[in-house]
C-alpha cells in the first residue's frame, strides 16, 4: 500500500492557540534587513543628497509603494473591481506595484523638494536582499498566496498544498535575485552614470516578472495580459532612452 505524501505547505506556527503564517515574520525581517543594509552601504559614501532630503525621498518611496502595490494587485483580479472594498484593497499587494509606485513616489517628492540627482543606486543591494527574504515568506505560503505557478511535469514541480505539482515561482525568483546580486557586485567598480544601476535593476526585475507571469494562472486585464505584464511594459517604455543607451554601449564593446 502506497502512502500519499502530505505537503508541508503552508508553513505555520502556533501562538496562543492560533495558527499564523511565517510570511508575516519574513515580511518584517525583509524590511529590517533592507534598512540596515541601506545604512551599511551609506557609510563612507559622500552622499550628494542631504540626510533630510533622503528621509523625504524614503517617505515618498514608502507612500508610493503602499499605494502602487495595492492598485496593481487589485488589477491582477479585475473581477473584484465590481465589489471593491477598503478591506480587499488593503489586503491586496504585489511587489511589482510597490516598486512602480515607489519609483513615482520618489520622483514626485524629488520634484517637490528640488532634488535633481539620481538617488536609487544605493538601494540596489538592499532591495535585492529584502526581496529574497520576502520571497522566502511567499514561498512558505504555498497556494495560500497567489504567487504559485501553473501545473508542470518538469523536475522542478512541487506540491504547494493542493496535491498538484506546480512551478515554484518564488524559488525561481529567489535564484534570479541571487544572480542579480552577483551581477551588481561584479559591476560595482565599473564607471556608470549615477542612477544607471537602479534603472538596470528595475528593468531586469520587471523583465523577469513579465516572462514568469506566463507560467502563473493570471487573470487578463487587457489584450490577454495581466496588470503585471502592463506594469512591465510601462517600465520598458518609461526607460526606453536608457535601454537604447545601454544597448549601444554593450554593442560597442563587442
Amino acid at each position: 500500500m502506497l502512502l500519499k505524501s502530505v505537503s508541508p505547505f503552508p508553513f505555520q506556527f502556533e501562538l496562543f492557540g492560533n495558527q499564523y503564517h511565517y510570511h508575516y515574520i519574513f515580511e518584517t525581517l525583509a524590511f529590517i534587513v533592507g534598512v540596515r543594509l541601506y545604512y551599511y552601504y551609506k557609510k563612507g559614501i559622500a552622499d550628494p543628497i542631504s540626510d533630510d532630503n533622503r528621509l523625504w525621498i524614503m517617505l515618498g518611496a514608502m507612500l508610493g509603494a503602499l499605494i502602487g502595490s495595492r492598485i496593481i494587485a487589485v488589477l491582477e483580479t479585475p473581477q473584484v473591481l465590481s465589489h471593491l472594498s477598503f478591506s480587499v484593497l488593503y489586503q491586496s499587494k504585489t511587489i511589482v506595484g510597490g516598486l512602480l509606485g515607489g519609483l513615482f513616489g520618489v520622483e514626485l517628492i524629488k520634484k517637490i523638494i528640488g532634488v535633481n540627482i539620481a538617488s536609487g543606486d544605493i538601494y540596489v543591494i538592499p532591495i535585492l536582499v529584502a526581496l529574497i527574504i520576502g520571497r522566502i515568506g511567499c514561498f512558505s505560503m504555498g497556494i495560500d498566496e497567489p504567487t504559485y505557478g501553473i501545473p508542470t511535469h518538469l523536475f522542478t514541480g512541487m506540491d504547494l498544498g493542493d496535491g498538484i505539482r506546480r512551478h515554484p515561482i518564488m524559488l525561481y525568483e529567489i535564484v534570479y535575485l541571487i544572480l542579480l546580486i552577483v551581477l551588481f557586485n561584479s559591476i560595482k567598480h565599473q564607471e556608470l552614470i549615477n542612477g544607471d544601476r537602479f534603472k538596470l535593476l528595475i528593468l531586469l526585475y520587471f523583465l523577469f516578472r513579465f516572462l514568469i507571469e506566463f507560467i502563473k494562472p493570471y487573470h487578463s486585464l487587457f489584450l490577454s495580459l495581466s496588470s503585471i505584464h502592463w506594469s512591465a511594459l510601462f517600465i520598458f517604455i518609461y526607460y526606453y532612452r536608457f535601454i537604447i543607451r545601454i544597448s549601444k554601449k554593450i554593442t560597442a564593446k563587442q
